[in-house]
């Protein structure tokens, strides 16, 4: 689950940077369009915008292992596409908003709602732990959780944050990823995957 931290809306009625409200609409079609490419990159699927909160999900409807990576390597690009733009705008003499991303592992439920204006959409406490994950992020960053971090821990380096009160969860384990690991990405940048990587990743 990724959602602006709100920065933007605030802005919006602030002198430091009006956007009218299609400007709003153009940039928030730039994000997603730019987030839909990455997900698509790592099969994973978009399921609902919401304002501008983007929800996509991996193993679902198209069920595989790799669905936890997918979703930290999707998490780490969406980061870099975000951070890309704002220097851009920084370099026009613009504001820009951030993102932050938070990403949970678990059972699902899937299906289609509705008769007439029916959606794909997905529930249950793994989806609500998500947003546990998102809302207590940082912008800029990427926040999982330890049942995620359980699945990953192998190919990427992580700050751990501790136990985080979680509305409605109590005390959970978090932790921000801060890239692949050295011996897992090309010239250790921590960035790109290297052969190694794909190997233990297939594997």
């Amino acid at each position: 689950v990724a959602q602006g931290d709100g920065k933007l809306i605030y802005l919006i009625y602030n002198e430091d940077c009006l956007l009218e409200a299609q400007d709003l609409l153009k940039e928030l079609n730039t994000c997603f369009d730019g987030f839909d490419e990455i997900i698509e990159k790592y099969e994973m699927e978009r399921i609902k915008t919401i304002g501008d909160a983007y929800m996509c999900v991996g193993g679902v409807p198209n069920v595989n292992k790799t669905n936890p990576v997918n979703a930290v390597l999707a998490a780490l690009e969406m980061q870099r596409f975000m951070h890309q733009k704002r220097e851009d705008k920084a370099a026009q003499g613009e504001n820009y908003w951030q993102c932050r991303l938070g990403i949970n592992s678990g059972e699902v439920i899937a299906g289609v709602i509705g008769r007439k204006k029916f959606a794909y959409d997905i529930w249950g406490d793994t989806v609500n732990s998500a947003s546990r994950m998102e809302s207590n992020g940082e912008a800029g960053k990427v926040n999982i959780s330890g049942q995620t971090h359980e699945l990953v821990k192998d190919l990427f380096e992580f700050e751990h944050r501790g136990k985080i009160n979680a509305k409605g969860k109590g005390e959970v384990d978090m932790y921000f990823v801060l890239g692949i690991k050295p011996e897992y990405s090309e010239n250790g940048d921590g960035i790109t995957p290297n052969e190694q990587f794909w190997q233990t990743y297939n594997s």
